[in-house]
């Protein structure tokens, strides 16, 4: 008996330690929240977490334009950019991942270990010669830039997490899809393609999340006002004169947090199905 209620106790005090870094860890966002809703003059002269006086303006300001800033059109531009990526990501990994994974031709593994080796280039090594190129192509201030790349296998961490998937899926299979006299295409797309969708998920969840908030690459290629994009748009917010709209950027801030978070509340089995693999081991 006394050794239950230690682990009762023990169990307790877990419970509890859990919940307080979580609230430390959500604070932050919390604060953030609560502060969209307060006006610009209590924002920042009051602790209080909950607002004394509650408004919508800073919400109204930032989606209608009327703060200067028409935070709509960015946001569509943003989603329009990330449903590109999330579709061309899928389709270069899936494809490159099959035939790094269960593809016998030359130089497979030399062309495998030199695509592995592109994932220690930072994204600046490259970024001077492919502007080059979309400037030449004259594809500056257009989403091209921004959502070609993705049909192209350019990020190896995409087509790795693929690979290793596919090298954990049994090769009986293939052995018994070409005895019922499957092609190879018909063995992709029928028996190796549904297997890989925990992995196809992850990488769409990935693509979505890292294109959504990639602020560097949309300042590089965008220079319109009109095709600015929500990374763009928050810091359009921001003055380097000292008069930040503080309540509408933690407004926008809000407002642009809600794709990733369903996307995250909806898919997050996958997602860690995705990553903890048996197919990662091999």
């Amino acid at each position: 008996m006394p050794s239950t209620s230690k682990a009762g106790l023990r169990l307790a005090m877990r419970h509890v330690i859990l919940i307080v870094v979580s609230f430390l860890m959500i604070y932050p966002i919390l604060w953030m929240f609560f502060a969209s809703f307060k006006p610009d003059d209590q924002i920042f002269s009051t602790s209080n977490l909950f607002p004394t006086t509650w408004t919508f303006a800073h919400y109204i300001d930032g989606i209608t334009g009327k703060s200067g800033t028409n935070f709509g059109p960015m946001f569509l531009h943003s989603l329009e950019i990330s449903v590109v990526v999330v579709i061309g990501s899928l389709f270069s990994s899936a494809l490159t991942g099959f035939a790094f994974g269960r593809l016998e031709f030359t130089a497979r593994r030399f062309l495998f270990g030199f695509m592995l080796a592109t994932m220690m280039l930072p994204a600046q090594v490259v970024l001077i010669p492919q502007y080059i190129i979309f400037h030449r192509l004259s594809l500056i201030n257009t989403f091209v830039p921004l959502m070609l790349p993705s049909f192209l296998g350019t990020t190896p961490f995409f087509i790795y997490l693929m690979v290793q998937f596919v090298r954990g899926i049994p090769k009986d299979l293939d052995e018994a899809a070409a005895i019922d006299g499957c092609s190879t295409y018909r063995l992709f797309v029928s028996v190796i393609l549904p297997l890989t969708r925990p992995a196809l998920i992850t990488i769409a969840i990935f693509a979505f999340y890292w294109t959504w908030n990639d602020f560097f690459s949309q300042t590089i290629y965008l220079n319109n006002p009109n095709l600015f994009t929500v990374p763009i748009g928050l810091n359009m917010f921001m003055d380097n004169m000292g008069n930040s709209q503080w309540g509408d950027l933690f407004a926008m801030s809000i407002v642009s947090v809600i794709p990733v978070l369903i996307i995250f509340i909806f898919f997050q089995r996958y997602l860690v199905e995705g990553i903890a693999t048996q197919g990662l081991k091999g």
